[in-house]
C-alpha cells in the first residue's frame, strides 16, 4: 500500500517490531511451519514474468502465488477493518483506475480525513521493487503494510486489531485455510496474503509493450519521436528500462518553496540523501497525476515545465541535471508535446480495467 506515507524513523521502529515476528514465518516451504504453505496444492500461476521485463527481485519462493492466496489478499486490500474505524481500506488511496493511486489529491487523506504529507506511489510491478514508499523507508514488499495500518494519519490500527476482528469474523480462518493450510490468522500470512495480491498487478500490456515485443501494434511519428527524445534528453537515464526506473533516489531540483521534505535523508540521517526521493516508474503515468512526491504538479505539461526551467539547485541536485553550465534539460515546446505523446504509450488499458483485481 505505496501511499503518502511518512514512515521516517518512527515507522522503521514499527516495521522492525513486526519483522522479529515474520521473519521466522516467511522462509521457503519446507524449512519453516509457520504458513503450511508445503500442505497446500499449487495452482496455475498467476504470476508470469512479461517477456520484456527482468528477472523479479522479490523471493517468490518464500512466498509461493496461489489462486487462494491471492483471493484472499484481495479481500484484505479491500477490507475497512484494517483501519481504526473500518472507513479506510487500501483500495481507498489506491484506486484501479488511476493505476492504483490517490486520484485527484497533492496529498493523500486517511482516517478523519487527516492529512499526510506525500502524494501516493502506484501499485504496480511491485516484484521487481526492493525499496518502498518515496524515501525507501521498507526494504521488503511483505512489511509494506505495517507502515499505513500503524501509522496514525493512514488507518491509525495496529496489527494485533486487526488481526483480531479478522479471527473473529466467519469468512476468513475458512479463507486462511484455503491458503495456507489451516485456520490460523498469524501476522506472516496476513502479510504474505497482501503481497500475493499485490504482486499480481503486473502492468506490461500498454501500446509500448506490445510494440517493442512486436505484437501487431504500431506507433504514430509523434510518438516515436517522444521515445528517441525520451533517450536523447536523458531522462531515460533515471526513468531507465522497461520498468521505467531505475530505483534510485534522487534531487530532482523541485523547489523548497513549498516544502522542506527531506526524502531518503529521513530515513539514512546522511546529508547526502537529503532532498533525494526514489524515482518513480512512468508506466500509466498519463493516469497516476498529480505528480511528485507532494503532487505539485497536475499535468504532464508542467512536469516537463520544470525539467526545462523550473529546476532548483538545492543540495544534493541530481548531476543529470546540471550539465554544461545549465540547470535542467533544454526542451522546445514541440520536444515536450513528442515526450508526451510516447509517455501517453505507457498507459496499460487492460492493467486499468482488468477485472481480476477488483473485489469479488
Amino acid at each position: 500500500m505505496q501511499k503518502r506515507h511518512t514512515t521516517g524513523q518512527a515507522g522503521m521502529r514499527l516495521v522492525r517490531k513486526v519483522l522479529r515476528v515474520v521473519m521466522v514465518c516467511t522462509l521457503p516451504a519446507g524449512i519453516s511451519s509457520c504458513s503450511n504453505q508445503s500442505e497446500v496444492a499449487l495452482d496455475t500461476p498467476a504470476f508470469t514474468v512479461p517477456k520484456n521485463f527482468p528477472a523479479p527481485v522479490y523471493a517468490l519462493d518464500r512466498n509461493r502465488i496461489t489462486a487462494a492466496g491471492v483471493e484472499l489478499g484481495r479481500m484484505l486490500f479491500f477490507d475497512a477493518r484494517l483501519s481504526r474505524d473500518k472507513s479506510i481500506s487500501c483500495a481507498e488511496c489506491h484506486s484501479q483506475p488511476y493505476a492504483f493511486t490517490h486520484h485527484g489529491h497533492d496529498v493523500s487523506h486517511g482516517i478523519d480525513n487527516r492529512v499526510g504529507t506525500r502524494n501516493s506511489l502506484p501499485i504496480q510491478n511491485l516484484a521487481w521493487s526492493n525499496s518502498f514508499f518515496w524515501d525507501g523507508g521498507v526494504l521488503d514488499l511483505d512489511l509494506v503494510p505495517v507502515a499505513p495500518i500503524e501509522n496514525p494519519l493512514e488507518m491509525d490500527e495496529t496489527l494485533y486489531n486487526v488481526l483480531e476482528k479478522l479471527r473473529k469474523d466467519s469468512t476468513y480462518p475458512k479463507k486462511f485455510k484455503a491458503a495456507f493450510g489451516t485456520e490460523e490468522v498469524t501476522t506472516a500470512r496476513f502479510l504474505q496474503a497482501l503481497s500475493q495480491y499485490m504482486l499480481t498487478l503486473v502492468s506490461a500490456n500498454s501500446r509500448y509493450d506490445k510494440y517493442v515485443r512486436n505484437e501487431g501494434v504500431t506507433l504514430t511519428a509523434d510518438e516515436l519521436a517522444g521515445k528517441q527524445l525520451f533517450v536523447q534528453k536523458g531522462c531515460a537515464n533515471c526513468h531507465a528500462g522497461e520498468l521505467f526506473t531505475d530505483n534510485k533516489f534522487r534531487n530532482n531540483g523541485l523547489s523548497l518553496a513549498f516544502g522542506t521534505d527531506l526524502g531518503r535523508g529521513r530515513i539514512t540521517e546522511a546529508p547526502q540523501d537529503n532532498y533525494t526521493f526514489k524515482v518513480p516508474s512512468l508506466r500509466n503515468v498519463g493516469v497516476s497525476f498529480p505528480y511528485m512526491h507532494d503532487g505539485r504538479f497536475r499535468t504532464l505539461e508542467a512536469v516537463l515545465d520544470h525539467y526545462a526551467e523550473g529546476v532548483t539547485e538545492t543540495p544534493n541536485l541530481d548531476p543529470l541535471l546540471k550539465q554544461n553550465g545549465r540547470l535542467g534539460i533544454p526542451m522546445t515546446a514541440g520536444e515536450k508535446a513528442q515526450i508526451i505523446a510516447f509517455l501517453k504509450t505507457l498507459t496499460d488499458e487492460e492493467f486499468l480495467k482488468n477485472p481480476q483485481f477488483i473485489q469479488k
